[in-house]
C-alpha cells in the first residue's frame, strides 16, 4: 500500500505523517506489564492497540522491517508488596504472573513482539546509565539513594505540555530528606530486609521504575528510535522521566520521534483500576468466550478515546462474530488474498479501528451476497486485525465450553422438536424452543434446516 501512515504524536498533540528514521529498521517500544498481579482488560487495551499498529507497520514496510520491543517489569515496589500480601516469594509471584500474561497474549491473538526483555536481566546497563548521569551532573547520590535532578533538564514537562510546578501540584511526589528538590525522582534505592538487591557503587539496592525502560529501549533500539507507546496514564511521570534521563544520558535532543498513548477503559465512566476496585480481569473474560470477542470490543472505540465497558458491548461483539461464523465456513487463515487499499485506509489514518470495523460490516454484506473471492477478501480483512482466526468448530467449541453447553444434548433436543413439528404438535415444538432459549440457545429455521447459536 502506497498510502502514508498518520499518528497522533503527544509531543505536540497533533496528527502527523509517520516518517521513519530508517524504513528498513523501524523501532517501536511499548511499556509492558509490571508483573505483580494478573492483567485486566484495561491492560489489554494497549496490548491490542499496539498489536494493530505493529501489523499496520509490517503491512506498509515489510514483515522484517519492524523491531517491536515490549518490556516486562519484574522488580518494583508493587511486586514486593504483592508478594508479601500473598505470602509467596517474589520469584514465584513473577514467574506465575508472567506465565499468565503470556497465556493472555495468546488469548488475545497478539503477534509476538521481536523482543520482550525483563528488567532483572538488564540491571548492569541501568547501573551504567546512572553512572553516566552522575558524571554529567544530572544526578546525585545521598545515603545510598541516587536521584535525577529535574531542574537541570530544561525540556521537562514538554510531553505533558505542562509547567513543572503544575505537574508537581497534580501528582503524588515522594517526600524524602535525601532529595535536593521535591520533584527529583529516584534512579536507585537501597534494598532493606529480604527485598531483592544488586550490588552497585551506591551499595546493595535496586533501580527506579522509570530507569528500566530507558535502559532496555537503549539496548534494543538505540539512543533514538521511532515510536514509544503506552497508556495515557504513563505520560506523567513515567514517560516524562524516561525522556529526561535518556536524553541527558545519551546526549540526544530526541528519545522517540512519536509518542502514542491509548485512552482509559472505564466502567460507569470511572477509570478501571485495581485501586478503584472495579476491574475485570482477562481471566474472567475467558469464561465468557473467545479472545477475538474482546479484541473486537477493544477496537470498537478510537484508541485515543475512553472506552466504557459494559455487558451490552461484549454481547454485541459476540453476536457480530457469531453472525460472521454462521455465514461462512471458516477453516484456515487465508494469506493469499490482498486486502483492498480502501478497506485498510482507516487504519493508516491514526489507527481508526471503528472506521475499519465499519468497512468490515460493508464487506460482509457484499460477501454474503457475492462470490467466493469476495468471501475470501472479507475473511482476510478480518484475519488482518486478529478476527476469525480460528475455525468455526474451534470457535463453537470455545463458546460451548465457556457457556457449559452440551452440544450433543442440544442436537438431541432439536431432533425432538423436529419430530414434534412433523407430528404437527406445535405446542410441544414451541415448548422445546423456549426451553432451549432459556438455556441461552437460539433456533432459526432456514431453508428446511434448523440452525442454532448461543445468544
Amino acid at each position: 500500500m502506497n498510502k502514508d501512515i498518520f499518528l497522533t504524536n503527544n509531543l505536540n498533540n497533533k496528527k502527523e505523517k509517520f516518517v521513519p528514521l530508517d524504513k528498513k529498521k523501524i523501532g517501536m517500544y511499548v511499556c509492558g506489564p509490571t508483573v505483580y498481579d494478573d492483567p485486566h482488560i484495561g491492560n489489554a487495551r494497549p496490548l491490542v492497540i499496539f498489536d494493530i499498529l505493529f501489523k499496520v507497520l509490517k503491512c506498509k514496510y515489510g514483515k522484517t522491517s519492524v523491531n517491536y520491543v515490549r518490556n516486562i517489569t519484574d522488580v518494583d515496589d508493587k511486586i514486593i508488596k504483592s508478594a508479601k500480601e500473598k505470602k509467596i516469594s517474589i520469584q514465584d509471584l513473577t514467574k506465575k504472573t508472567i506465565k499468565n500474561f503470556n497465556d493472555d497474549c495468546k488469548f488475545l491473538n497478539l503477534d509476538l513482539p521481536n523482543k520482550e526483555p525483563k528488567a532483572t536481566d538488564h540491571i548492569d546497563i541501568m547501573i551504567e546509565m546512572i553512572c553516566t548521569l552522575i558524571k554529567k551532573n544530572f544526578a546525585y547520590e545521598k545515603n545510598n539513594h541516587v536521584y535525577f535532578e529535574v531542574k537541570k533538564f530544561k525540556d521537562y514537562g514538554k510531553l505533558s505540555n505542562k509547567k513543572l510546578e503544575d505537574l508537581i501540584a497534580g501528582s503524588r511526589v515522594e517526600v524524602s530528606k535525601n532529595k535536593k528538590n521535591p520533584e527529583d525522582f529516584v534512579l536507585w534505592k537501597p534494598s532493606i530486609d529480604s527485598e531483592p538487591f544488586w550490588e552497585s557503587p551506591w551499595g546493595k539496592g535496586r533501580p527506579g521504575w522509570h530507569l528500566e525502560c530507558s535502559a532496555m529501549s537503549k539496548k534494543y533500539l538505540g539512543d533514538k528510535f521511532d515510536i514509544h507507546g503506552g497508556g495515557i496514564d504513563l505520560i506523567f511521570p513515567h514517560h516524562e522521566n524516561e525522556i529526561a534521563q535518556s536524553r541527558c544520558a545519551n546526549g540526544k535532543e530526541v528519545l522517540a520521534n512519536y509518542w502514542v498513548h491509548n485512552g482509559f477503559i472505564t466502567m460507569s465512566n470511572e477509570k478501571m483500576a485495581k485501586s478503584q476496585g472495579n476491574i475485570l480481569s482477562i481471566n474472567e473474560v475467558k469464561k465468557l468466550g473467545a479472545g477475538q470477542v474482546l479484541r473486537l470490543a477493544l477496537m470498537s472505540s478510537h484508541y485515543r478515546q475512553p472506552l466504557d465497558w459494559n455487558e451490552k458491548l461484549f454481547q454485541d461483539c459476540q453476536n457480530t462474530i457469531q453472525k460472521w461464523y454462521d455465514a461462512f465456513e471458516i477453516k484456515i487463515l487465508d494469506k493469499t488474498i490482498k486486502i483492498p487499499d480502501e478497506i485498510l485506509e482507516p487504519l493508516y489514518d491514526d489507527l481508526n479501528t471503528p472506521g475499519y470495523i465499519s468497512n468490515l460490516h460493508k464487506l460482509f454484506d457484499k460477501a454474503f451476497k457475492g462470490n467466493e473471492k469476495e468471501k475470501r477478501i472479507f475473511i482476510s480483512a478480518c484475519n488482518f486485525v486478529g478476527l476469525l482466526i480460528e475455525s468455526k468448530e474451534d470457535w463453537e467449541r470455545t463458546r460451548f465450553n465457556a457457556a457449559k453447553v452440551d452440544v450433543k444434548i442440544i442436537k438431541e433436543t432439536i431432533e425432538l422438536r423436529n419430530k414434534a413439528r412433523d407430528n404437527k404438535d406445535y405446542a410441544e415444538a414451541d415448548r422445546i424452543r423456549q426451553k432451549l432459549l432459556d438455556l441461552g440457545v437460539v433456533l432459526e429455521d432456514k431453508d428446511g434446516k434448523t440452525i442454532w447459536r448461543l445468544k
